[in-house]
């Protein structure tokens, strides 16, 4: 179970869904647009879109305001049935589905995680927690640039493509469990594994409960998620869904894991993944999901090339983009989201 006390205080409120508006679970209710800035909002998406600047290629921008619909744009060859690549994003899937098995007891988030090949050494101390906010003292190299030292690529392409948990595993331990934190997929793909052995059944079993617990009760109906030989969710990088059901996510974390009158995820699961468990200038993470280190309150699903759930409890607000940004540029895109977001 989860210890409450843990979780940080200062967090904020999360809206419930307005009255007379319907849960989208099977169409989403639009309504228009209404920025305090028209001008400055069409610039913004425009700019999101734009071929001539340095972000790269969008192929969708979904806004939904107060668990609406309100602006919906596609490009170069997507649609609305389009389905487009998860990436890290699917980290904070992981995240709902380990919560989940935490929920039912099948799952303790604070004892040492059931790893074979840790067994004989200190690493048989890491915990569930620690792995989920990326704390674990493994070494793991995250590097996605062309001739850099890389422990992601060989995981997902190369060496450990058919058991990515156990590539991940055997990694040494470089710190102290919960004394450093190390973004690292790799550690992602550990707690899939885990998640195969608690649910039993292989990928079969696993699918099936990833479609009857999470997302089947949300509306979900696209959701693709990638299996490694060994039968384990890539949970680290690949899923594809619509992006309308990318959104459906969103809205399930902002409305505190309830959906519909019912709670498929504790509200304290929710308020444990935006509690930050490393915060500077530059990045805030808390478990399984990021917050903007300028605005906290945000928090947010985020992949490579600048795919993002972005979810503002304080305006009710949840920002989809879905595209592909080289790295170094995405800078250039976040800050126009968070900017569109001010405007609403």
């Amino acid at each position: 179970m989860l210890r409450t006390e843990s979780i940080a205080s200062g967090l904020p409120v999360l809206p419930g869904q307005p009255t007379g508006v319907p849960w989208p679970t099977e169409n989403w209710d639009r309504t228009e647009p209404r920025p305090s800035d028209p001008q400055a909002f069409d610039r913004l998406t425009h700019e999101i879109f734009d071929l001539e600047g340095p972000q790269g290629v969008t192929y969708a921008l979904l806004v939904v305001k107060n668990g609406q619909l309100i602006y919906e744009r596609y490009d170069h060859g997507a649609n609305a049935f389009y389905l487009q690549y998860s990436w890290s994003m699917a980290k904070s899937m992981v995240h709902a589905l380990a919560g989940i098995l935490v929920e039912q007891g099948r799952l303790d988030l604070y004892a040492p995680v059931d790893v074979p090949e840790w067994q004989d050494d200190d690493r048989r101390h890491i915990t569930l927690d620690q792995l989920l906010r990326m704390s674990s003292g493994l070494a793991f190299q995250e590097d996605y640039v062309d001739g850099a030292v890389s422990d992601v690529i060989p995981m997902l392409m190369f060496d450990g493509r058919h058991d990515t948990g156990a590539f991940a595993a055997s990694k040494p331990l470089v710190h102290e469990p919960g004394s450093y934190w190390y973004y690292s997929s790799g550690t992602t793909n550990i707690i899939c594994r885990l998640l195969k052995q608690v649910v039993g059944e292989g990928a079969s079993g696993m699918l099936r409960f990833m479609n009857d617990e999470l997302w089947e009760p949300i509306g979900v109906r696209t959701a693709t998620p990638k299996f490694d030989t060994a039968g384990t969710f890539i949970g680290s990088s690949f899923l594809m869904a619509i992006p309308q059901d990318f959104a459906r996510f969103g809205l399930l974390y902002l409305r505190g894991g309830r959906w519909d009158g019912k709670q498929i995820l504790t509200r304290d699961w929710v308020d444990y993944a935006r509690s930050p468990t490393f915060h500077s200038a530059d990045d805030c993470y808390g478990a399984h999901w990021w917050m903007n280190p300028g605005n906290p309150h945000q928090f947010y699903c985020g992949g490579f090339d600048g795919q993002r759930i972005l979810c503002d409890p304080d305006r009710d607000v949840i920002v989809v983009r879905l595209g592909r940004t080289p790295v170094d540029e995405f800078p250039y895109v976040g800050d126009r989201i968070y900017e569109l977001v001010d405007l609403l």
